[in-house]
């Protein structure tokens, strides 16, 4: 395996005809790696300085997967006081499906189905993406990070994998021993195969017009952010 540039490799659960049943295992087993790969932090993080000086915001979170980045968000937000209107949107009914079935009501968070690119751009104060913009061609990746510029008024973050020889083969290593998914074993190292590089992002934020920083946050994990 080549880490120079991002592969082109497809994942299974990105295919068309993925099975909804196997779908939604899948990503009960990516929440369970998202707590394990210490995904949320990161997140977390910058939601606490989008929140400086206000008492209300509302979030987008945009491949939401299961919804547990924006349950973690729910969680924190009553913590702090915050009023918070969460929101996600997917490209795949199976995750919307998935994602109400285990979150509670009371949290009030609204999973749709949807692609943001065929959206006029809404009223938002933030938003947030975790592990999806690796599924992007760099064309998309350019055309989202314009997109969220335009959208967020508050600002937005960017969560995504660091391209390492060692987080592709270590995750190899530890989907097997845990016993996850056949889908999550499968595109777990290509996702990372499929991620980036401090330079990948330099090179597609000048690409997209944007200034925005980007961190490097342990394990093997890059973010990428720009609050207004």
């Amino acid at each position: 395996m080549r880490f120079a540039q991002r592969s082109a490799a497809d994942e299974w659960m990105d295919a068309p005809d993925a099975d909804p049943v196997e779908l939604a295992r899948c990503l009960r087993d990516l929440a369970v790696v998202n707590s394990v790969t210490l995904a949320r932090p990161p997140t977390i993080g910058f939601m606490r300085r989008a929140a400086r000086g206000r008492r209300a915001l509302s979030v987008l979170d945009v491949g939401f997967g299961e919804g547990d980045m924006l349950r973690r968000i729910a969680r924190w937000g009553r913590r702090q006081g915050m009023a918070l209107r969460l929101e996600g949107v997917d490209l795949s009914p199976a995750s919307a499906e998935a994602a109400r079935a285990v979150t509670p009501e009371s949290m009030g968070i609204r999973y749709r189905t949807g692609d943001v690119f065929d959206e006029a751009p809404g009223s938002v104060d933030v938003v947030i993406s975790s592990l999806f913009t690796h599924h992007l061609d760099d064309a998309a990746v350019v055309r989202f990070l314009r997109w969220m510029e335009r959208t967020a008024a508050v600002g937005w973050f960017v969560n995504d994998l660091h391209r390492h020889a060692l987080a592709y083969y270590g995750f190899a290593g530890l989907s097997r021993v845990a016993g996850w998914h056949p889908m999550v074993r499968h595109d777990g190292p290509v996702s990372v195969a499929r991620s980036f590089r401090r330079a990948d992002w330099e090179r597609l934020l000048g690409a997209a017009g944007v200034e925005a920083r980007v961190r490097w946050h342990f394990p093997f994990r890059y973010c990428v952010s720009r609050l207004r």
